[in-house]
């Protein structure tokens, strides 16, 4: 038997620096995308949603998900503006801001609202508490500002709707992480047979209130999809608390839905991988055999 050994010729230091100068240049091209591109694009990801006892007045109803924003002014407000003019033109029937629109501070939210505001949709928007909010920005600042821009906030909540005939509750609890959610207090009043929508931040949650009864769908964040992930493999290495199980996409279990979104913004370095920016535009269409 021959073994080949490592050729040790002009041919093969050529192709040992071929090697090295793609290592070196795939290694610059993602470094670029990761923190000087990607961060600034917007990922519109269309999805058909299946839900058990969907009414069919709601058959086709399109609802959109934006979540951990983070929002920086000085590099942030360009992509902000984007999202909302794509919103808008998606005419959406809902729109779900799953939580996390700061992370240090409340100073950002007057601008963050100007762009928020100006969102429109045939229904409505709703919002709920991200952790950062709760932990650097408090319950009530936060739903005031949102309020006063004419968006529902809802802590430990829901709103009923009527639309194409049909009932909808929209529920939304605080948030999770050292917050205080209250599952019943967040169902209270919704009938038996009235399909949920469910805005809860952390995903992971998802166990609990899916415990309680079954979910039309419920919308969360948290978790950035992973905000770097390993390419192809569709790998997260780095996980959140109450994100570990759940972390991006669509969950079908039992009678109820779940949808991560992979969010806006970063926390920390702003870098994303193989994860760019995502306005999600989820619709609701009938269990397959229903």
């Amino acid at each position: 038997m021959k073994i080949a050994l490592p050729a040790t010729g002009p041919l093969g230091a050529l192709s040992r620096r071929r090697a090295l100068r793609l290592l070196v240049g795939g290694t610059a091209a993602a470094f670029t995308d990761a923190f000087l591109i990607e961060p600034r694009l917007l990922w519109v990801n269309r999805e058909d949603i299946r839900c058990r006892n969907l009414p069919p007045g709601l058959d086709g109803l399109r609802v959109g998900v934006l979540a951990d924003f983070h929002f920086r002014p000085e590099e942030d407000a360009a992509l902000l503006e984007k999202v909302a003019s794509r919103v808008n033109a998606e005419n959406l029937d809902l729109l779900a801001l799953a939580g996390d629109y700061v992370t240090h501070g409340s100073e950002v939210l007057p601008p963050l609202l100007e762009q928020l505001g100006r969102i429109r949709t045939r229904h409505g928007v709703f919002a709920v508490m991200g952790n950062h909010d709760g932990w650097h920005a408090g319950r009530d600042p936060v739903r005031r500002v949102f309020e006063k821009a004419g968006i529902s906030f809802l802590i430990n909540g829901n709103s009923q709707l009527r639309i194409r005939g049909e009932t909808l509750a929209v529920a939304g609890t605080d948030f999770v992480w050292l917050g205080k959610p209250d599952p019943a207090a967040t169902l209270k009043g919704i009938a038996a047979s009235t399909p949920v929508l469910a805005l809860v931040h952390e995903p992971d949650y998802f166990d609990v209130m899916a415990a309680r009864r079954d979910l039309l769908l419920q919308v969360s964040g948290h978790t950035h999809g992973g905000q770097c992930r390993v390419p192809l493999a569709g790998y997260a290495p780095v996980k959140v608390d109450h994100g570990r199980k759940y972390i991006k996409g669509s969950i079908a279990r039992g009678g109820s839905n779940l949808f991560v979104t992979s969010g806006v913004g970063t926390v920390g370095l702003r870098v994303r991988f193989a994860c760019p920016p995502e306005l999600a535009v989820l619709t609701l269409r009938p269990a397959e055999g229903a």
